[in-house]
């Protein structure tokens, strides 16, 4: 019994040191002075109204709220289709193929957003939020693909041929049986696509304009310049909207659903 206490208070300690920024930023947001501080100096909502009424920052959210909802749905597409393909046929190089998909995991978003932006300029399609969308999936296609794939291996093949067997066709069989069953990697990889996609700055910085940001870039050019409380108020707003996005995905699917550890 003194084993598990001291674990269930290691575990809180760790949740609380993970959760200390957070409430330093939502602090910071609140102070009545000039300049970031913590403890707050004062308690005042100023530089929430002064983010919400700069028409740049409700832009650039805006634009990566489409952007990382756009890109998560594509790339929840494709990485379910390729992830099909690679386990339920016989693909030559099935593995070099598999590794290429996953090298966005290890190549720097850097250099992928280089490459990208010249070769978008040699066919035309450049700082625009096409260029922003594709380079978005890129990026964070693996990561559903990752959470996928496992989950169509094992059991499941047999399922769907018993499913057939039955008189099911290809695409109630994907409905009624393969999806049920990878749902829950459908949705951990979703989550982890749209965060890395909104948060996501090396990628974005070579396709924004001023007229077309995001947040991330947005904060990015604004911290060389300026440094007040409106930072940290456009933060703890991207907090407010990631939390309501997990009670929404809770209430939707139920948190229950994304794969547990063994």
């Amino acid at each position: 019994m003194t084993a598990r206490a001291a674990l269930r208070t290691l575990a809180w300690l760790v949740l609380a040191y993970l959760a200390l920024p957070l409430v330093i930023v939502v602090g910071a947001s609140l102070t009545s002075s000039e300049f970031l501080t913590f403890p707050p100096h004062g308690l005042t909502l100023h530089w929430y109204v002064v983010a919400m009424r700069d028409p740049s920052y409700m832009s650039a959210f805006v634009t990566s709220t489409l952007l990382a909802a756009a890109a998560t749905l594509i790339a929840v597409f494709m990485a379910v289709s390729a992830s099909l393909a690679l386990t339920r046929y016989e693909v030559p190089g099935r593995g070099l193929i598999e590794a290429v998909l996953m090298s966005p995991l290890v190549l720097p978003h850097l250099v992928l957003g280089a490459a990208i932006l010249q070769y978008g300029s040699a066919i035309g399609m450049v700082r625009s939020f096409p260029a922003l969308l594709v380079g978005h999936v890129v990026i964070i296609f693996p990561f559903v693909m990752r959470s996928v794939l496992p989950q169509l291996m094992g059991g499941l093949r047999s399922l769907e041929e018993a499913s057939r067997d039955l008189g099911a066709g290809a695409v109630a069989t994907f409905f009624l049986v393969t999806l049920p069953q990878i749902r829950g990697g459908v949705v951990s990889g979703a989550v982890l696509a749209f965060i890395t996609s909104w948060i996501n700055v090396e990628m974005s910085i070579f396709n924004a304009t001023p007229e077309l940001t995001t947040i991330p870039v947005k904060l990015f050019n604004y911290v060389q310049y300026t440094i007040d409380p409106t930072i940290a108020a456009v933060s703890a707003l991207s907090i407010l909207g990631a939390g309501l996005c997990i009670v929404a995905l809770d209430l939707l699917f139920g948190l229950d659903v994304l794969p547990k550890s063994n």
